[in-house]
């Protein structure tokens, strides 16, 4: 009888975790599979973005000095999927849902599913939709991860240093921006926004 016969209930739990993350991470899953169990969290309804009680009033911020002040983020370039060139300051005017994320950030891949269901329900023309994704990996990598999730929301690349106003200390970082250029909410990390207090506070101030 062989004493020295090999079991897998001799290995220690730690080791087998280690060696499954290991794993994931060689193969790039650990983002996804991290990303998945923070989605089952914002299903609980526990992480629900914070939205401002009070919308500016339009007939304040049409007249107020404010409205011919520099938008926030001014100067500041983007580029598209397609390659296209975009100036931040054309969006003045509407509505801005900014998040900053990246391919390899777990709770931004967990947040992204219900800002494209946020998306798909305010669909106002009022309303412009800037995912900004910092990865380093450059256009390719985005457009891959972009096109096998299947989401529609314009997608961009900076063109030009991130401005001051919008960096952060860590991503997911959301901006939302008046039609008169002024940061009306900001949240940083995860969060969800597909919900009826976002959608009513987006509609509202596109009015």
């Amino acid at each position: 009888m062989n004493k020295h016969k090999f079991s897998f209930s001799r290995i220690p739990g730690w080791a087998i975790l280690l060696v499954i993350f290991g794993v994931l991470y060689l193969t790039g899953l650990h983002t996804e599979t991290i990303g998945q169990l923070q989605r089952l969290m914002l299903a609980t309804g526990l992480k629900k973005a914070d939205v401002p009680e009070a919308v500016p009033s339009p007939e304040k911020t049409v007249t107020s000095p404010a409205s011919t002040s520099e938008m926030a983020g001014a100067g500041f370039r983007m580029t598209t999927l397609d390659g296209q060139s975009v100036s931040f300051e054309s969006l003045r005017g509407k509505v801005v849902f900014l998040n900053i994320w990246a391919t390899w950030c777990p709770p931004c891949v967990a947040e992204m599913p219900n800002i494209q269901r946020l998306y798909e329900k305010v669909n106002s023309p009022k309303i412009a939709f800037v995912m900004l994704s910092v990865d380093a990996a450059g256009l390719p990598k985005v457009q891959k991860h972009i096109q096998k999730k299947g989401y529609t929301f314009p997608v961009y690349l900076p063109d030009t240093p991130l401005p001051q106003e919008f960096e952060s200390p860590s991503i997911p970082s959301t901006f939302i921006i008046s039609p008169e250029g002024k940061i009306v909410s900001k949240q940083i990390g995860l969060a969800d926004y597909d919900t009826q207090e976002m959608r009513d506070f987006l509609l509202s101030l596109a009015k």
